[in-house]
């Protein structure tokens, strides 16, 4: 009983465990660099647990929109990369940064997502969806995005990734769907917020594996780090008002949703699968996109309050 207590105390203080986690990460280098050979199990350790959280039954009466959803998708998945893109190729962002810049928005949303959307007052149920969806979707858009359409070089083939993808997003959704069969329904709704409290913490020693070295690259190079966290934070906003934008016509609700949807990238699945042998410094830049990825949604909370109330 105790360990589903401080389990469900992490669900309820998971905002400041997070921010404590990314920060603790990068000031504790011995820590963070012990951590590092953690990060592909958590990784299929979290998308297990979200998945174990979402019911199959409840996501397709979601469904019921199948046009935007798939508009949504479209957008995020596709539609993003080539934008993403043109915007790098145009202000002659090339090289490590601006590949990165591309690849971040081939990912899928943040399986965060739906929380960070009920957090700020908007649409979690499309959020929910969205965020399943594009996960599952992602090992077949963002490689032949990816090192087809863009050639983006990233020391592995198009067959490998796609297969390592799909072994990461699949084996957590069978793992989930067996939990799901062998345990009752009650246990599970019984032990939902420890659950939550379970991501929580692995999040966190997530969040110190991916500040492995940065503290580092920070001292030997503060302009590139520091340029890079602004490319971050720009690129993610950007997204999110490109994709606002877009889905306007919608209703200002849903698309406030899908702009943070798209804004907020799941960079963890890239550090579970490329190659020791990409170029560090996209890898470094996927670590600083952690930043505005728990940090934008509550920097944008006032603005998403002010223009729900114009609605």
């Amino acid at each position: 009983m105790s360990l589903r207590l401080a389990l469900e105390w992490s669900a309820r203080h998971g905002g400041a465990l997070l921010a404590v986690g990314i920060f603790a990460g990068l000031l504790t280098p011995p820590v963070a660099a012990a951590l590092r050979d953690v990060v592909t199990p958590v990784v299929a350790g979290l998308m297990t647990l979200v998945l174990l959280r979402v019911d199959p039954a409840q996501v397709l009466a979601y469904l019921r929109r199948p046009v935007l959803v798939a508009a949504l998708l479209a957008w995020l998945l596709l539609a993003c990369p080539v934008l993403a893109f043109a915007v790098a190729w145009a202000t002659g962002l090339d090289g490590p940064l601006g590949a990165a810049l591309v690849i971040m928005a081939t990912g899928c949303a943040a399986t965060s997502s739906p929380a960070f959307a009920r957090l700020v007052g908007l649409d979690g149920e499309v959020s929910l969806v969205v965020a399943v969806l594009s996960t599952l979707l992602v090992p077949f858009t963002a490689p032949p995005l990816a090192l087809g359409l863009l050639g983006i070089d990233l020391s592995i083939s198009m067959p490998a990734l796609m297969g390592r993808l799909v072994l990461v997003v699949g084996l957590p959704l069978v793992l989930s769907l067996l939990i799901r069969r062998l345990v009752a329904r009650e246990v599970l709704e019984r032990w939902g917020r420890a659950v939550d409290g379970t991501v929580v913490l692995l999040v966190v020693l997530y969040g110190f594996g991916i500040m492995d070295g940065v503290l580092a690259r920070l001292m030997a190079a503060p302009g590139f780090v520091l340029g890079g966290i602004a490319l971050a934070f720009g690129g993610s906003f950007a997204l999110n008002a490109a994709t606002a934008a877009a889905f306007l016509p919608a209703g200002r609700r849903l698309a406030l949703s899908a702009g943070l949807l798209s804004g907020n990238r799941n960079m963890a699945l890239y550090f579970a699968v490329l190659p020791a042998t990409t170029d560090p410094r996209i890898l470094l830049f996927f670590a600083l996109c952690q930043f505005p990825l728990f940090l934008s949604p509550f920097l944008l909370r006032p603005i998403y309050r002010r223009m729900r109330v114009q609605d």
